[in-house]
């Protein structure tokens, strides 16, 4: 069998699955292209988190790519101005909740981000400046527990207002437009 592979760019308000069976009004990755039986999300973006996200019908790919050994990278909007210890917090790993429990995360890279106008815009509603000031961090991890990246900010005292995968090992969010499905020959991350 020769597996397929996907490049996307998911948009904010959509879930990681190709059926949803919950009935609620949220749009699936099926929604965007006609994929083959057996496609897999390699990781998963909760709703509300936009950017990178692979795709593919080969398990070992899939298993590859979750693995520790590739970073993923997102850059976090987050509530009030990020301080320099905040960023070392980051960096050396903060406590958070998972499934009832205290984790440790491991430690990961993290900088403030000046300039995100190669992002695109998007869909989610953020809230203005006039409720405060927002500042822009990347944080690179080779882990991937839920909302991780969220639980992270908010544990240093920035609750994330937008979330965005821009990055997979090699692979970029780049110029990617919001929705768009690219079919790659291989996945060279």
């Amino acid at each position: 069998m020769e597996h397929r592979h996907f490049l996307i760019n998911k948009p904010a308000g959509m879930i990681s699955q190709f059926i949803n069976n919950k009935r609620r009004k949220k749009n699936v990755l099926g929604d965007l292209f006609p994929f083959p039986e057996g496609t897999m999300a390699i990781g998963r973006l909760d709703s509300k988190t936009e950017g990178l996200l692979l795709l593919t019908t080969d398990g070992k790919e899939s298993a590859r790519i979750r693995s520790s050994a590739i970073e993923k990278e997102y850059w976090a909007q987050v509530d009030g101005i990020i301080t320099t210890e905040a960023i070392n917090q980051l960096i050396h790993g903060v406590a958070i909740a998972i499934s009832g429990e205290t984790y440790q995360t491991k430690e990961a890279k993290a900088h403030i981000i000046f300039d995100v106008s190669s992002l695109p815009a998007t869909t989610l509603k953020i809230r203005d400046e006039r409720h405060g000031p927002t500042s822009w961090v990347s944080i690179t991890l080779r882990e991937g527990k839920y909302k991780q990246v969220r639980k992270m900010t908010a544990a240093i005292g920035f609750p994330t207002l937008r979330l965005v995968r821009v990055r997979i090992g090699n692979l970029q969010l780049a110029n990617l437009k919001l929705g768009e499905v690219i079919e790659m020959e291989t996945i060279a991350v």
